[in-house]
């Protein structure tokens, strides 16, 4: 079935005049008719006299519910009542097709304000407070959707919009169908199936990589041998849902259309849209080159995926495929230490597979070999000693030290990498670093939601007040990751 974002010149219009002010609504529109009547229609008369576009999508469209809109939070009560009366409100139940959205058999938590629909990686941290509510009902239907969408599409898209197919981002499934083995039985064992096509999907391309060719698709070959992963996207083509930013960047960038569009996307995937650490001046978006960069994150989680198919093949009994995805885990293991570890600057960093040498950029990515104890004791201490020094601020840890503009770089906070860096630190017997990153990460949310009654999306960490900005939208309120962290920190 046709979708909006398919519509041609008239959706190239749309976007391009920011007829919505907000690129992402269009396609989440519901059009009142067919789209084939309406595109005919709008190319018989968008050259006449009088045409108003602003009116005839009004006409032919039906704007996205914004269901938080109704919602006002009460001042009486504490954050965390607030988030316990809040998963009610980002619950969204199952419905038939309508416009971009794909149908999932199950009720989901949606991360709220411009968010209408699940998304891979905000969902993992996202369950971690529904456990703190007690809400096990809401975590199993959530990993029975991911599931299903692994066995109807083959992975899990970034999001269940049309127009997310083609890339994923961060693979947290795992950590997922973890997390619920600690209230239901026999879970590893129940998700196999789903697990080891999310590692297929990943790892798509091994039988093609050679010393000629080393990348395909998601998979990268190193000179050793070694394989380890990058992100991607099957498309080279602007994203529907920001598409006016992607197309006006094409004009200030030296690349080539495609190539930019694809690195976008791959950025897009790794949940860090947008970042310096994938920029290969550390500065300027337009060389954004994600595709040639091997990103520590992201091999961490490859590497827990692997743990647990090896763990769950175990429990079914298969000890010859378990002991294949612990070898792997192991190879892993010490690619991520070979190409990802500074000996000279004592940190973690991404790799750049086309310069042959590690990127420069100081980001919270080197904490995820923490949280999945792949790094050395006297690599935790080197990483504690960094993290603590340079990206520990009055509200908790910027993400980066670069202030680019982009959002996922200085001044601002994300609830999912302060949960990774606190649990990493714990993992090593950084007891008291934790604690700081716990008490200065909270007390900013509580302050946030003291202001404004709202827990949101990012927080500027640097600034006293800690209302965020920078990036494609505005800061957004809900917000189902940061509701999460709240939870389980408060009560770790």
């Amino acid at each position: 079935m046709k979708q909006i974002h398919e519509l041609g010149s008239l959706f190239e219009e749309v976007q391009s005049q920011n007829i919505m002010g907000d690129g992402k609504t269009f396609p989440d529109c519901t059009p009142n008719r067919s789209l084939e009547r309406i595109n005919r229609d709008y190319l018989a008369k968008k050259d006449s006299e009088g045409f108003n576009l602003a009116e005839f999508v009004a006409e032919n469209f039906t704007l996205p519910k914004d269901h938080e809109t109704h919602y006002k939070s009460d001042p009486t009560k504490s954050a965390a009542q607030h988030i316990h009366a809040l998963w009610d409100v980002l619950t969204r139940k199952p419905e038939s097709n309508t416009g971009s959205l794909i149908s999932l058999p199950h009720p989901y938590v949606v991360p709220g304000g411009r968010f209408r629909e699940i998304y891979y990686w905000d969902s993992y941290f996202t369950m971690l407070g529904l456990q703190i509510s007690d809400r096990t009902d809401l975590i199993q239907h959530m990993v029975d959707n991911f599931a299903h969408l692994i066995d109807t599409i083959g992975y899990i898209p970034n999001g269940n919009r049309t127009y997310y197919l083609g890339r994923s981002q961060p693979p947290f499934f795992s950590l997922m169908v973890t997390l619920l083995s600690e209230s239901k039985k026999d879970t590893l064992t129940k998700y196999l199936p789903q697990l080891e096509s999310e590692y297929q999907f990943w790892m798509q391309g091994l039988d093609l990589v050679t010393e000629s060719s080393p990348a395909q698709h998601r998979v990268v070959k190193l000179s050793d041998g070694s394989i380890l992963n990058r992100y991607w996207d099957e498309n080279d083509t602007p994203r529907p849902e920001s598409y006016k930013e992607d197309v006006e960047l094409a004009h200030h960038s030296t690349q080539k259309p495609k190539e930019l569009y694809r690195n976008l996307r791959a950025a897009a995937e790794s949940g860090w849209d947008f970042s310096s650490r994938w920029f290969r001046d550390g500065k300027s978006f337009s060389t954004i080159h994600t595709t040639e960069i091997i990103p520590v994150d992201l091999n961490c989680l490859l590497f827990h995926l692997e743990q647990v198919l090896a763990e769950a093949y175990r429990q079914a009994g298969n000890n010859s495929r378990a002991n294949d995805y612990l070898q792997a885990s192991i190879k892993r293991k010490k690619a991520i230490r070979t190409y990802c570890w500074s000996d000279e600057n004592n940190f973690f960093f991404d790799y750049d597979f086309i310069a042959q040498q590690e990127k420069d950029s100081f980001t919270l990515a080197a904490t995820f070999p923490l949280f999945f104890e792949v790094a050395t004791a006297d690599e935790a201490l080197a990483v504690e000693k960094i993290i603590r020094n340079q990206f520990l601020k009055a509200g908790g840890l910027t993400t980066t030290l670069e202030f680019s503009g982009q959002q996922w770089d200085a001044p601002n906070g994300w609830a999912p990498l302060q949960w990774i860096a606190y649990k990493g630190f714990l993992n090593y017997g950084f007891d008291e670093m934790a604690h700081e990153i716990k008490i200065q990460w909270t007390t900013t949310n509580l302050k946030v939601y003291a202001n404004t009654g709202k827990m949101t999306e990012k927080y500027d960490v640097w600034n006293k007040d800690g209302e965020a900005s920078g990036g494609e939208y505005p800061n957004q309120d809900g917000f189902g990751w940061t509701n999460g962290v709240f939870l389980a920190m408060s009560s770790n």
